[in-house]
């Protein structure tokens, strides 16, 4: 079997690779032509149309990315024991749960931050994980305005690239008292709970950026430590945290639940609830405690 079960027996993990940059760096021209108003490529619709859905605005760049990446993981391999779970599919997928037991899965988010995407904000990304019995192994994060393609393999290491496939390793910053960490938080998903509970871990500073891909990306680069997400009226979903935790995890961090324990994918509504901590890794059982002390005394309907 390949290094330590990252990919299937029947797959090259170099040449996976190489078809997953190729998919992503077209994924990231569909996107900038839209973002810029211009024609995108591949013959997809020309007018950047959005809709409204029960979890946020789906735009024809959603649609068009959706494709692009379905499509070419269909194509391109002939192993087909993997399913293909996308934040576009899922209402199918979850119709037709018991088509779904298959132990390899792709779970994708064609666009992650499609508000700030459509707010004109740079901060958005493509996710595309490729999962073994429920845990991610391969996380990819795109982050087109910034040239920057994340990969992460369990087990292997952490990287991003540019198109001309220079690379960079990441850097997570050496900071570690709490009073000195800073945090990376939503521009879109503000709640009072979240903010009472920031309150009391009382970080250095906090920055506000978009998308979870983007949020990690900012910690391996260094320029932040720490990403709490707060489940409130909705929560967020598997493709929204399958490729960044296995990219950060990849990296050495850690991504879990308040309380400590892993993240569970393919649940009901593929739903990741609860208090959901990513970080460096140097300060994290530390917060973890804070934390759970915080929702003893307040809020403990909101770990799970």
């Amino acid at each position: 079997m390949s290094i330590d079960l990252v990919v299937p027996e029947e797959v090259e993990l170099t040449t996976l690779l190489d078809e997953l940059r190729k998919l992503s760096w077209a994924s990231a021209d569909v996107l900038m032509a839209y973002a810029r108003g211009e024609k995108p490529p591949y013959g997809f619709p020309e007018y950047l149309t959005v809709e409204k859905s029960g979890e946020g605005p789906v735009s024809a760049a959603d649609m068009a990315v959706n494709e692009l990446l379905i499509s070419g993981l269909k194509d391109n391999f002939t192993f087909k024991e993997w399913n293909i779970l996308s934040e576009e599919t899922s209402k199918e997928k979850f119709i037709h749960r018991n088509d779904f037991k298959k132990d390899w899965c792709w779970i994708i988010d064609p666009l992650d931050g499609t508000k700030d995407f459509l707010q004109g904000s740079e901060n958005y990304a493509v996710h595309i994980a490729l999962a073994y019995k429920k845990k991610p192994k391969i996380g990819i994060v795109l982050i087109p305005e910034k040239n920057e393609l994340w990969f992460g393999i369990i087990g292997i290491g952490a990287w991003a690239e540019n198109r001309d496939r220079s690379k960079k390793h990441f850097s997570f910053s050496a900071r570690q008292d709490l009073s000195k960490l800073v945090l990376v938080s939503s521009k879109n998903h503000q709640q009072l709970m979240l903010k009472n509970l920031l309150s009391t871990l009382c970080f250095a500073e906090t920055k506000k950026i978009g998308s979870v891909g983007c949020k990690v990306a900012s910690i391996l680069r260094g320029e932040s430590d720490v990403y709490i997400s707060l489940s409130g009226k909705t929560s967020p979903k598997d493709w929204d945290m399958a490729a960044p935790h296995a990219l950060i995890e990849a990296a050495g961090g850690n991504f879990s639940h308040a309380d400590g324990s892993n993240l569970t994918y393919f649940r009901s509504n593929y739903s990741q609830s609860g208090c959901l901590i990513a970080s460096h890794g140097k300060s994290h059982e530390n917060i973890c405690e804070k934390a759970m002390k915080f929702f003893s005394i307040e809020e403990p309907k909101y770990i799970v």
